[in-house]
């Protein structure tokens, strides 16, 4: 198991047992910093939800009020006035089959992959390299679209994608430590909000099993969710 340093192994001897409202631990997160710069902070919920039904999955985006806090690179799969639209909004990485090239090698150098209608007959070949990374553009989620443009501002502005792993588990960086405490409890509860609306219609009995909230380097501490 890893070691912990002092300042982390302090923070912990201090942490709450108890599971906290959304407020408090965000203020507990904030008074008590493990690392020298800037730390996400990171929601975990544990979900009520049998991952391996295939009807179970639960997954969409919703967008941040005050943003991530970090600089987002997007890759777009497109051609023609698409393509131009996306370089005009600010996308790093444009381009079709140069870039469907460059990632089949391996290359994956970006946090979001947009991709129009047209391209994704070729993109869709890059599931190895880009599903297990969580990259891969999907119409569900927004970055399968016509108008790249408006993809490429709703990343940069502050959209998330989450979804439920194989342990039925979501997690979601929401935000940066040096956030003031009411940004990052809005920002936490839009996200939370937004699970909540993607549950599956088949599912019956308690939907959130618990939640936790930590910083990139620092502990975990149960928060109250109400189903």
């Amino acid at each position: 198991m890893p070691k912990h340093g002092k300042k982390y192994s302090g923070v912990k001897a201090k942490a709450p047992k108890e599971v906290l409202e959304l407020e408090a631990a965000v203020d507990f997160l904030k008074a008590n910093p493990v690392a020298k710069f800037d730390e996400s902070v990171e929601l975990c919920i544990k979900m009520g939800v049998d991952a391996k039904k295939s009807d179970n999955a639960i997954r969409s985006t919703c967008g941040l009020p005050h943003g991530t806090g970090k600089s987002v690179s997007i890759l777009v799969f497109a051609a023609g006035d698409a393509a131009e639209a996306a370089r005009e909004a600010g996308a790093n990485f444009v381009g079709n089959e140069d870039m469907i090239e460059k990632v089949k090698g391996g290359w994956t150098g970006f946090d979001v992959a947009i991709a129009t209608p047209d391209a994704m007959k070729e993109v869709r070949k890059l599931g190895r390299v880009l599903g297990p990374r969580g990259l891969m553009p999907n119409p569900k989620t927004g970055t399968v679209t016509e108008d790249t443009a408006k993809a490429v501002e709703a990343a940069k502005a502050g959209k998330v994608e989450f979804r439920m792993d194989r342990d039925s588990n979501i997690n979601v960086a929401v935000g940066k430590l040096s956030f003031e405490a009411g940004q990052l409890v809005e920002n936490i509860q839009t996200v939370i909000d937004a699970v909540r609306a993607a549950r599956p219609t088949g599912v019956r009995g308690a939907y959130f099993k618990n939640c936790s909230l930590s910083s990139t380097m620092g502990v975990g501490l149960r928060v109250n969710i109400r189903d």
